[in-house]
């Protein structure tokens, strides 16, 4: 198929004018198909359930959205801004090793408006990898599940002939697009900043509550990996 250049005899100004429209429409048309998703699931479904960050774990039942979708069936949501949704929306949010991807008053700011699209009494669960994690790898005492971790984390993201518990760890901290990188302690803060109460820990999968329950993605990581790597805690808005 011939290029658009070599079918008309346009200026570069008027190409690349052509360009800017060609994309500006396609833009258009895929809010107007995410909209329309947004309008789908918000009327089919009594208990309505926010999936941020959501990658290639797309959830049954949720509204999975992702910076940078990869199903046409998920939405783009950038959680650095304002969410594209009313006030006391949803019933659940739920995001999974997300929220390291974003500086830590991003993070918070995204808190807000989980906060406020929440309906009071609306519950969020947040999974992110643990900064003790990353402390006790570095211990001098490793069980074999730490050890085991480190040799994946070398062959497969460190890549070089020091295999050890320092270079993971500055991996850790920098790949992916990490930009912070939580502990218990300081997510807990930024969930009551955010106005969350009730802030409960849980393991991996795990919840008293069955719609936050089996939510987490262990299947993309070695046996036990994720649950080394992360914690997660979960919170009610009032």
């Amino acid at each position: 198929m011939r290029s658009l250049s070599s079918q008309m005899p346009v200026s570069q100004t008027a190409y690349d004018l052509l360009r800017k429209t060609f994309h500006a429409l396609s833009n258009l048309n895929v809010r107007r198909r995410e909209r329309t998703l947004v309008s789908r699931y918000l009327d089919k479904n009594g208990t309505r359930k926010l999936h941020i960050g959501c990658g290639g774990n797309v959830l049954d039942g949720w509204l999975n959205s992702d910076y940078f979708p990869k199903n046409p069936m998920v939405i783009h949501l950038d959680a650095t801004r304002q969410f594209p949704f009313a006030s006391d929306t949803f019933d659940y949010i739920f995001s999974e090793h997300m929220i390291e991807h974003i500086k830590y008053f991003e993070g918070v700011h995204m808190l807000k408006e989980c906060s406020r699209t929440l309906k009071p009494g609306g519950r969020i669960r947040i999974s992110t990898p643990d900064l003790q994690f990353l402390i006790s790898l570095y211990s001098e005492e490793k069980s074999d599940l730490q050890r085991d971790y480190i040799n994946w984390a070398c062959d497969t993201f460190v890549r070089n002939d020091v295999k050890n518990d320092t270079m993971v760890i500055n991996n850790f901290v920098r790949d992916w697009g990490h930009l912070f990188i939580y502990d218990e302690k300081t997510l807990r803060k930024a969930l009551e900043t955010a106005g969350f109460v009730d802030i409960m820990a849980f393991k991996i999968n795990e919840s008293n509550d069955v719609a936050l329950r089996g939510l987490e993605n262990e299947s993309r990581m070695p046996a036990g990996f994720l649950k080394l790597e992360s914690f997660t805690l979960e919170a009610r808005k009032n």
